[in-house]
């Protein structure tokens, strides 16, 4: 694409906008409230609002390689303290997708340089999945089920998290897992029962 196409763009976006609504930016400008943070990868092909049919305002976006939420990473521990203290939102989406080019490099046995620290953490989730994954035969269907597992491991970091367990407590906030297919376009809600997998270990995690 050339650069200078997205100017052209723009201006044809704000142009939509105002000939629909001629308050459209300035109420945009008033503030956000919105009810889900959304964690997503980086990937290009994964726009949040788009697959999720949302405006602007709708969602607070944070995204990265693989959409991981590691207790070491600042920027996640931010998003997701800013997004759950202070805008109040309700609820929180891990959302992973088939083709994550960063699942697959993690279920290579290579040195990726700068990207070694992250990607262990994917390779942490394969390590604690093992036998599950080890078990399926069909190497597609073993990195799909590796992609929902990572996103299953990512909701139980945000789960560890003090505003997390404040909001759960105070407000009712719900964690959701979600995994994008981008060969049918669908989102897929993996319907993780949280609960029961944290059953016998919460109180390890528990903050309050």
């Amino acid at each position: 694409m050339d650069i200078k196409q997205i100017f052209q763009n723009n201006q044809d976006w704000v142009q939509e906008k105002l000939s629909i609504d001629k308050n459209y930016f300035k109420e945009l400008s008033d503030g956000q409230s919105p009810d889900i943070l959304y964690i997503g990868c980086s990937d290009s092909r994964v726009t949040a609002e788009e697959i999720m049919g949302v405006a602007p305002g709708d969602v607070f976006v944070h995204r990265n390689i693989a959409n991981m939420v590691p207790n070491t990473d600042l920027s996640a521990m931010s998003v997701i303290d800013y997004a759950v203290q202070h805008l109040k939102v309700n609820n929180v989406v891990v959302c992973g997708h088939y083709f994550c080019g960063g699942v697959k490099a993690a279920m290579q046995s290579q040195d990726l340089g700068i990207l070694n620290p992250w990607l262990r953490n994917i390779r942490d989730v394969y390590r604690t999945h093992k036998d599950e994954l080890n078990a399926i035969q069909d190497e597609e269907e073993r990195y799909k089920r590796l992609v929902e597992l990572n996103v299953q491991e990512q909701c139980i970091n945000i789960i560890k998290t003090a505003p997390v367990q404040r909001a759960y407590r105070d407000r009712g906030l719900k964690v959701h897992g979600w995994v994008f297919d981008i060969q049918s376009g669908n989102l897929i809600d993996l319907n993780i029962d949280f609960d029961k997998i944290l059953e016998n270990v919460m109180e390890i995690y528990r903050l309050d």
